[in-house]
């Protein structure tokens, strides 16, 4: 009887906590999707609801911003446009960075270890201070409003490279040894080994460089000094006024449109992101 008791108290005490753990994660799921919902809520309300009753549910729905938003920006171009320097930018720095961590991490060669830490250091140099000289750099290279003058300097972040260098070095190296016994070469080495296991590090980079690409605003207002090289977040400025609140409505659904593609990336690589910084050693 009293081994039954025990067990009985254990399951017990595993179901409160089973209880909290769910109630926890839940306000944790409210707090992360109201903003999304507000967002929704917002974009198919009166433009005068917006303004007077922000919070409250809608009155009437109403689609008119997102009509606005149809007719006032060529909406296909600017997706379009943002889609070629997202796209672009994840996979040259994806690959790039995932280059240098597998040199950092299994190549063993002389000062390896000093350049990994130069690198670190510049991670705390603030940008700001590249503004100028990047610009000058991209103004003689001819390269001012054109997307390569945002996609080359994106090609390779520190950032990336510290993080799956971290991942890759939890791979056991006894399987890179094995393989260059057997005769294998780096790249081979790199393509068969080392992307496989380190495909939830690389995951993460390449939502990291999506969500910054797509969502950058000063890089594109910037380089791109010509309509047709416009992306979304910069089409949102054709709806500032002097007068508040006038575009209420296209700017909430604009926001809307824009903001849809990063959910669902992220939806559809969550488990990724998550086993990335699980794995993540910082040895």
């Amino acid at each position: 009887m009293g081994t039954i008791a025990r067990l009985s108290s254990a399951r017990h005490q595993f179901t409160w906590g089973m209880v909290l753990a769910y109630l926890t994660l839940l306000v944790g799921a409210l707090i992360v999707l109201y903003p999304f919902v507000y967002m929704i809520m917002n974009s198919v309300k009166p433009g005068r609801e917006i303004l007077h009753s922000p919070t409250s549910l809608p009155s009437e729905i109403t689609f008119s911003g997102y009509v606005g938003v149809f007719q006032r920006l060529n909406i296909g171009l600017l997706f379009r446009n943002s889609l070629i320097l997202a796209i672009s930018i994840t996979i040259l720095n994806t690959g790039l960075s995932a280059l240098a961590a597998y040199a950092l991490a299994k190549i063993p060669f002389p000062g390896r270890d000093r350049i990994f830490g130069f690198m670190l250091v510049t991670i705390m140099i603030p940008g700001i201070l590249f503004l100028i000289p990047t610009y000058v750099m991209m103004f003689n290279l001819g390269w001012v409003g054109q997307f390569r003058s945002l996609i080359i300097p994106s090609a390779v972040s520190v950032f990336n490279i510290f993080l799956l260098r971290q991942f890759m070095r939890g791979i056991p190296d006894e399987l890179v040894e094995a393989a260059r016994l057997d005769g294998g070469h780096e790249a081979l080495i790199f393509a068969r080994i080392i992307l496989p296991m380190a495909r939830p590090a690389l995951a993460t980079v390449a939502i990291l460089n999506f969500m910054g690409s797509w969502n950058d605003f000063f890089g594109p207002l910037l380089y791109l000094n010509t309509p047709d090289k416009w992306t979304l977040q910069i089409g949102l400025l054709q709806f500032t006024s002097a007068v508040p609140g006038e575009n209420a409505q296209e700017i909430w659904a604009a926001t809307t449109m824009i903001t849809l593609p990063l959910v669902i990336v992220y939806f559809f690589m969550q488990d990724q992101f998550t086993k990335a910084f699980a794995n993540v050693s910082f040895k």
